[in-house]
């Protein structure tokens, strides 16, 4: 069985591979990596497969279905948790499956949002450039003790709580808002409304998967409501914030610093070597003329055990759809 892997970097090949070898040797399944992107103009990469494994930035949206609908694709893998990028309606009228990984590694997500958050408020981007130059004043660098500040964790599934219980270590305050609140959030936190989380957190963490309702919950009306000198971070979905809106904020001082790993037009940065290229997006270049922003490239799930996990996830789906069994993680039965 033929399964093409778009959006595939070195580092899929590896994880991959050695699932592959590992647990499912036996099965036939035959991994084609490609570097491309899927969307209308790339999906003739998947003919002649019977599924294609997708990632983040991959355009599942109707013609793409169809067109894969029409080469034999029976079967979308998403090696992610987010399925923003599909047109869910349009997979249900082809009869498409498509799992996804619901959780992987949620602790390597939330440790490089505390890592963002350190990094920032201890300027540590900035300490470094500094003492490489051989400059070792201090001016410009002063941070705050995290320790009793309070944080406003947006979004309390699994990686929101990993993220509550590190910033509960530091001895944090912390604060919670899901449309589905649980004890085990409740006995590090407490749920508020988004205008008491706004108005009284330090630090606002995003952890919300993107929908309709989500998109731009980050915008002019809420941060006219956030707590001056709030500082933003976001590793979830970049479309969760309003990025215009956002640079306004820092230039007016009312937000004082943002990290994001995650940015709303990131489909043509992201994962790429864009070094030697102009890039012209003009609102991302605005952003990283702030000495008070740190952008990370889509990095957080970024780690050996994330990338391991993905991979068994991924082919657990797979084996899953072969052998017409129940998949725990399917988000539409063929």
């Amino acid at each position: 069985m033929k399964i093409v892997v778009f959006s595939a970097q070195p580092y899929d090949e590896r994880s991959f591979d050695e699932v592959l070898q590992r647990d499912y040797a036996s099965r036939g399944f035959e991994l084609i990596y490609q570097k491309a992107t899927l969307s209308v103009q790339t999906v003739a990469l998947a003919e002649g497969s019977e599924a294609v494994c997708v990632f983040v930035n991959d355009l599942l949206d109707a013609p793409v279905l169809e067109t894969l609908h029409g080469y034999g694709v029976r079967a979308i893998l998403l090696r992610c948790a987010g399925f923003n990028n599909i047109d869910l309606e349009a997979a249900r009228r082809l009869g498409l499956f498509v799992a996804r990984v619901p959780a992987y590694s949620p602790e390597a997500v939330a440790e490089h949002t505390v890592a963002l958050i350190l990094a920032l408020n201890r300027q540590i981007h900035r300490a470094y450039n500094r003492v490489r130059e051989g400059n070792f004043m201090l001016d410009g660098l002063l941070g705050f003790n995290l320790h009793g500040k309070t944080v406003g964790v947006i979004g309390t599934g699994k990686i929101g709580m990993a993220t509550a219980r590190i910033l509960k270590g530091f001895g944090c305050r912390v604060l919670g808002l899901d449309l589905y609140e649980t004890a085990e959030f409740a006995a590090l936190g407490e749920y508020v409304a988004l205008d008491v989380l706004l108005a009284e957190s330090d630090v606002v963490s995003l952890h919300c998967p993107l929908s309709d309702a989500t998109r731009h919950l980050i915008g002019a009306a809420s941060l006219a409501r956030i707590k001056p000198g709030a500082m933003l971070v976001n590793t979830s979905r970049g479309g969760l914030i309003d990025t215009h809106a956002v640079v306004a904020a820092l230039k007016s001082r009312r937000l004082s610093a943002l990290a994001i790993d995650v940015y709303e037009q990131e489909s043509q940065l992201f994962f790429h070597d864009r070094s030697s290229d102009i890039i012209d997006d003009d609102v991302f270049m605005r952003l990283m003329t702030f000495p008070n922003v740190i952008v990370t490239g889509h990095q957080g799930f970024f780690t050996v055990e994330a990338l391991r996990e993905i991979a068994e996830t991924t082919l657990h789906n797979l084996d899953c759809f072969v052998g017409g069994r129940a998949c725990e993680n399917v988000l539409m039965a063929e």
